[in-house]
């Protein structure tokens, strides 16, 4: 990337969001990406104690922290020679818009087996809140922020189950129930209050003890409709601080999140404290994720889709306006 403006990464991140988001639809919108695909930009930090900043892009937002995506930006910097790897661990200190996020991972043979990063403090904004959703009725939901802004409903409640086959489901009424709390909910980081409301939906498994452990499955509904590939990281941030809110979780004590496809995180709370007039927790989280490509993208000047498109079949609506479409006659 060239140089982008912007004293700390939240302030790349909003100048990539206010003035260069034709990048983030590029890469992301039909031609060249599809519904799934998240991107992370390399970016200077704004703190001298990180070795890398990152803007993280998805669908229809710029989230300010992706536990996933901080996983996968790890990875790359090190398993390309980005950052220098030390086996059998390597420490990074890398600079999201959240804040700074610590990472440490385990390193064998050039390979990045496991990554465990340490996120900005969650904290629940309100518990067991009724939300009215058109053909649903009312949903008893909770409003946590995890590095984004989640509802967090049990898929219980509503009726469905999580599994693959169920994923069309499972976001239709996702969707609904998160875009119904977003209008009736209205939420704002003490920190800061440019990071966005509520955007995003944990259905939320049930919680079941092993020993000492707890486990559970979960789904997060990415808008504008699909299910996280990964157990999500600010996801598993956001039930961590629910679970241990309501009493279900102590500090130190393991959680394992699985997800739709059956990949799981290994997370716990590392220390309690507080976020403005909230209680919040600061989680840890481990997973692994891999490089399965190179690519290289192109841009023909005379392509009518430079801002890319997308269609309400694949991506649940229609984000863009397509805008005239020519003829290959004309």
């Amino acid at each position: 990337m060239p140089h982008v403006p912007g004293d700390t990464v939240f302030d790349k991140r909003l100048h990539l969001q206010n003035h260069v988001d034709d990048l983030r639809r590029m890469i992301l919108f039909e031609p060249r990406g599809a519904a799934h695909h998240n991107a992370n930009v390399l970016v200077a930090p704004g703190d001298p104690r990180a070795q890398m900043g990152y803007v993280i892009l998805e669908s229809t937002e710029y989230p300010a922290m992706s536990g996933s995506n901080t996983m996968c930006v790890a990875t790359v910097l090190l398993e390309t020679g980005i950052l220098p790897m030390t086996e059998p661990v390597t420490e990074l200190t890398l600079e999201s818009p959240a804040g700074l996020i610590t990472v440490t991972c385990d390193c064998k043979d050039g390979k990045v087996t496991r990554a465990r990063l340490v996120n900005q403090p969650a904290f629940a904004y309100h518990l067991d809140i009724p939300v009215t959703v058109p053909d649903l009725g009312e949903v008893v939901v909770d409003i946590v922020y995890g590095g984004m802004t989640y509802v967090i409903v049990d898929v219980d409640r509503l009726g469905l189950e999580i599994h693959p086959a169920k994923a069309r489901e499972l976001c239709t009424v996702g969707e609904a129930v998160k875009r119904a709390a977003a209008r009736q909910i209205d939420v704002v980081h003490p920190d800061n209050p440019e990071i966005p409301g509520i955007t995003n939906i944990v259905l939320a498994g049930p919680l079941r003890r092993e020993g000492d452990e707890l486990h559970a499955r979960n789904t997060v509904v990415v808008s504008p409709g699909r299910c996280d590939r990964s157990p999500c990281g600010t996801g598993t941030s956001a039930r961590l601080a629910q679970l241990h809110a309501k009493g279900l979780i102590e500090v130190g004590q393991r959680f394992v999140h699985t997800s739709i496809t059956g990949t799981m995180f290994d997370s716990h709370i590392v220390s309690t404290t507080t976020v403005g007039p909230y209680d919040a927790v600061v989680p840890s989280i481990a997973g692994q994720a891999w490089i399965t490509g190179i690519y290289q993208m192109g841009m023909d000047p005379t392509d009518p889709f430079q801002r890319g498109f997308t269609l309400a079949d694949t991506w649940m609506r229609q984000i863009d306006d397509l805008g005239p479409v020519h003829s290959a006659a004309e």
